[in-house]
């Protein structure tokens, strides 16, 4: 196998998916602000670029892990885009949340150009991406699909194929994003009442994790809390931007989402008391009147 493939962004989730199709035997080229992370990157085996040009111009699929969508229009259709040097008939496959409106329009701007699109947006965490089992919630044309599906299932463990029209893989995304926030928000807020309470935290998250009370974020991310380790895998700020792109959706059509709106209040605490850039189990530390872990 030798396809040519791009990765654009080398995240946590986007260095995961680029090691795992190196994995898969294809060549992998790549693109980062980063240099020290390219580097690594390329030590790896794969082929580093200046530019999402010079990326663009080399590979058939090309995959945007980037944060946000003013990322995804820089990296796609900047003066250094990826899109305007593709070949026709090659795939991007779109993986940053966004607004499902912001994807419509994309795959309808991709298009123009003579390529292809899948609103392919991602989860599972690092771990997921860097062995190619992550989720990825997917929307476009079959051509599209047939275009890349080697490459969908050297990335990810499920892809979900969710309908022709870019904007619907969007759609699921955020409000799985929805239900992640406030899962990570109400596991902040119940270890705070516990260590309020002088419950010894590492017995209170053996138990919850046993019981019924426990959810895949309270599992995954109270060992950050427990240990006193904030480095981000996701940050505070993202789900600020994301619970964010949750109720502007629901805003637009005047439907309510009373928790989705109290966690991103809890996340904007976070970050205004300067938290933003730490893992997102930092938003624990609005809380007043609790003594945290400390990392060792």
């Amino acid at each position: 196998m030798s396809r040519n493939v791009g990765v654009i962004g080398l995240g946590a989730m986007g260095m995961g998916v680029a090691r795992s199709l190196l994995g898969a035997g294809f060549q992998v080229h790549a693109c980062d602000l980063r240099s020290e992370i390219l580097q690594a990157f390329v030590a790896a085996g794969g082929v580093g670029c200046a530019s999402p040009a010079e990326l663009g111009a080399q590979c058939e699929v090309v995959v945007t892990l980037v944060v946000n969508a003013a990322q995804t229009e820089a990296v796609l259709f900047g003066a250094q885009g990826a899109v305007a040097v593709m070949k026709p008939g090659s795939v991007v496959i779109a993986s940053a949340t966004v607004a499902p409106d912001f994807a419509i329009e994309l795959g309808k701007r991709v298009e123009a150009a003579g390529v292809q699109m899948l609103d392919a947006p991602v989860s599972g965490g690092a771990a997921r991406a860097a062995s190619g089992e992550m989720t990825m919630m997917t929307s476009g044309p079959d051509a599209a699909y047939a275009a890349c599906e080697d490459v969908l299932a050297a990335m990810a463990g499920k892809v979900y194929r969710l309908g022709s029209a870019h904007g619907a893989g969007s759609k699921v995304k955020i409000i799985n994003q929805l239900l992640a926030g406030v899962h990570i928000a109400v596991a902040a807020e119940a270890m705070a009442l516990g260590l309020r309470e002088g419950v010894d935290p590492d017995a209170l998250y053996e138990v919850i994790t046993h019981s019924a009370g426990n959810s895949w974020m309270f599992e995954n991310r109270v060992p950050h809390i427990l240990s006193g380790d904030y480095t981000p895998l996701s940050a505070v700020d993202i789900f600020v931007k994301d619970l964010g792109l949750v109720l502007d959706t629901a805003r637009r059509s005047k439907f309510p989402l009373p928790l989705s709106a109290a966690a991103h209040q809890m996340f904007m605490m976070a970050s205004t008391a300067g938290h933003g850039g730490e893992d997102d189990s930092a938003v624990i530390k609005i809380f007043p009147g609790i003594d945290l872990p400390v990392a060792k």
